[in-house]
């Protein structure tokens, strides 16, 4: 059973930084991709970063620049630094994992909240 669980979501002053994490367990690890998105109140989900098979990223424009996903070495956990916060970021971020064959999973979701 694939389980995704985020943790790092907080509260912090608009310019700050905070690093959410995943923890990837169970499954073979054969995913097409990883995924952070977010979802603000009011708002659809929206994707945030995306970090491929093969390692390629990709962002949402409102993030590039201040936003890094990466993984550590064995795909255990996702990672999303997030530098120069404003207060439009405030959301629950979700982790999300696409596998091969098209099963996909959502973490519980973590709040950030950005004062300014």
């Amino acid at each position: 059973q694939v389980q995704l669980v985020e943790s790092g979501g907080g509260l912090v002053q608009a310019g700050g930084s905070l690093r959410l994490s995943c923890a990837v367990s169970g499954g073979d690890k054969k995913f097409n991709f990883l995924a952070w998105y977010r979802q603000a109140p009011g708002n659809q989900r929206e994707l945030v970063a995306v970090l491929t098979a093969s390692d390629h990223t990709n962002y949402a424009d409102s993030v590039k620049g201040r936003f890094t996903i990466s993984r550590d070495n064995a795909w255990n956990t996702l990672y999303l630094q997030m530098n120069s916060l404003k207060p439009e970021d405030t959301a629950v971020y979700f982790c999300h994992a696409e596998y091969y064959g098209g099963n996909i999973y959502w973490g519980q979701g973590t709040q950030v909240t950005v004062s300014s």
